[in-house]
């Protein structure tokens, strides 16, 4: 039994669902999942209070979801797993990337998801329905386009080797359109690239959030350009939509469903029974 942690700061598209993408009809037998959050802050002192948390109990496998990874309460909790000899795995956004090169020397795993973009987070504009819309524009775009399989494949392999007593070798995986989309496994090559160009768009969101958030400071300019972000997230949704579409027309839909001791089964036929690889 793989015991497995998952820290919670903050919010980015991959963190609302990633437990159930580890067990998605709840019938793993082979690990137990905890999460433990302190919501959408992510100030030191809220990091603290999270890994006194963490170490209260002891698993094989931490996996810390959280925009911009670089932040100081993202990398409190890392460094404190990692001073402890634990098995860490990070999943952030595009402003991790210029961190790479230190996970790796601390030993920590990583998975940086570019087009996991920035929320338009100013008063003005964002409110809870606009941010939770948002939310489920970038999931479907993380979906679609083959994150969330990434995720699966990529965790399930540290998980068998914790099972097989071995040394996991952690992820380091920066997630472009290319990466992305090898995962989604899209038959249909006009399925591939409207999945590639959903993942571009949703990528370059973060020129404008960022924009808007950090760089213009009058009311009247920042927030038509966040509501044009959101909109642009928006059709990378319905495009990423209409690629997984294609493959339901030929019936050629892979499904990668787990079997209760973890396997990842897999199925492209919607009629026929999910088998090993």
């Amino acid at each position: 039994m793989v015991k497995v942690c998952i820290l919670k700061l903050g919010c980015i598209g991959a963190s609302p669902l990633l437990e159930y993408v580890l067990d998605e009809r709840a019938d793993r037998g082979d690990i137990e999942v905890r999460v433990l959050s302190v919501g959408a802050k992510m100030t030191e002192a809220h990091a603290e209070e999270l890994v006194k948390k963490a170490l209260a109990e002891d698993y094989d496998l931490y996996i810390i979801p959280s925009p911009n990874a670089s932040l100081p309460g993202p990398t409190k909790v890392r460094n404190a797993l990692g001073e402890k000899g634990k098995n860490v795995i990070v999943i952030s956004d595009a402003p991790a990337r210029r961190i790479t090169k230190e996970l790796e020397e601390k030993g920590f795993g990583y998975i940086i998801i570019l087009a996991d973009s920035m929320i338009g987070a100013r008063r003005g504009f964002l409110d809870p329905v606009e941010m939770t819309l948002f939310n489920a524009d970038v999931i479907k775009v993380l979906a679609a386009t083959g994150v969330v399989r990434l995720l699966q494949v990529e965790l399930d392999k540290v998980i068998n080797s914790l099972k097989a007593g071995e040394k996991p070798s952690l992820p380091k995986i920066v997630v472009d359109k290319e990466v992305a989309t090898k995962y989604a496994e899209y038959r249909n090559p006009y399925a591939k690239a409207k999945a590639m160009a959903a993942y571009e768009i949703a990528v370059k969101v973060a020129d404008l959030t960022s924009e808007g958030c950090f760089k213009i400071k009058e009311r009247d300019r920042y927030i038509p350009i966040l509501a044009a972000a959101h909109e642009i997230m928006r059709y990378a949704a319905e495009l990423a939509d209409e690629a997984r579409e294609i493959e339901k027309y030929g019936d050629t839909l892979v499904r990668t469903p787990h079997s209760s001791d973890g396997t990842i089964l897999f199925k492209e036929k919607l009629m026929e029974e999910a088998r090993g690889r």
